[in-house]
């Protein structure tokens, strides 16, 4: 079985769609009503002024945090993958007509964990595991549902936990760039009592510490925006990755459990099995 999930994969066309349908628009209506938007002075957007955007103490701060986080989500995406190599095992028969009793629960899950152990551990293992090891002992397929439920809620909340530093990261990319806008606004704000430079002067120094203010802030809300579009990609991933092997578990598992506990068809026209069948003309249903 593969994962069944491809929500994320179809969203990437959508996106390059929008960009160039809301791109394309905007350039024509720009260019035709506002001729020369497009251009930037060579004066004003030079190699300096470029450096002074993207470098200063705030915003070597912002890259750190950054690619800290960045390395973080590729370590989780490479764990992705490698647990999307556990639905190619064949752990369980795919076969429909294959039945698993009990008393073949824990050879079942002995096998599993040896199959499992080479590259593992797998989450998918986990779960049938964990799964096999209840229908061994209560031989009760709503437990094992029970069991394979509450085993997932446990996975996606170590997956979150597991989150914390990147969630952190994110929140303290705008804070950092506020801390830059403070400093150059403060310094600005510094020059205030220094009438004894010319007006020129003034205004060119107080002008430097403005940049410095709204550069940091610039630098650090697009970076958290990119941080949070990857954070969110790789957190969806990580939760088809557990709906996937929920799936795989009841697909494969759940349903060829053999508790012993008959069902009858909702339908009265529907004979009930031979082994339930009962005589009442019998004498033990006789009058006594």
């Amino acid at each position: 079985m593969q994962p069944t999930n491809t929500k994320a994969v179809n969203e990437l066309p959508k996106l390059l769609i929008a960009l160039f349908l809301v791109g394309g628009i905007s350039f024509t209506l720009i260019s035709y009503y506002m001729p020369g938007q497009f251009s930037f002075s060579s004066d004003k957007w030079n190699q300096q002024r470029l450096l002074k955007l993207l470098l200063g103490p705030e915003q070597i701060t912002c890259y750190i945090a950054f690619t800290w986080a960045l390395l973080i989500l590729w370590a989780k995406k490479t764990e992705v993958l490698r647990q999307t190599q556990a639905f190619s095992l064949n752990l369980l028969s795919h076969d429909p007509s294959h039945r698993i009793l009990p008393e073949d629960a824990r050879l079942l899950q002995r096998k599993i964990a040896d199959q499992s152990r080479t590259n593992g551990p797998f989450i998918l293992s986990q779960l049938l595991e964990t799964a096999l090891n209840r229908f061994g002992v209560t031989k009760s397929s709503a437990d094992v549902v029970d069991a394979v439920k509450m085993q997932s809620d446990v996975v996606i909340d170590r997956m979150v936990t597991s989150m914390s530093t990147v969630n952190y990261l994110a929140w303290s990319l705008p804070a950092i760039g506020f801390l830059g806008t403070v400093r150059g606004l403060a310094g600005s704000l510094s020059m205030g009592g220094d009438t004894d430079k010319a007006i020129g002067s003034f205004i060119k120094e107080a002008t430097s510490h403005l940049n410095v203010a709204f550069d940091c802030t610039l630098v650090a809300l697009a970076l958290s925006i990119l941080l949070m579009f990857f954070l969110q990609i790789i957190q969806k991933e990580e939760e088809n990755l557990v709906l996937d092997c929920k799936q795989y578990c009841l697909d494969n598992l759940v349903g060829k459990l053999d508790d012993g506990h008959k069902t009858f068809s909702a339908n009265p026209s529907d004979e009930a099995p031979d082994s339930y069948q009962l005589d009442f003309t019998s004498e033990k249903y006789k009058e006594v």
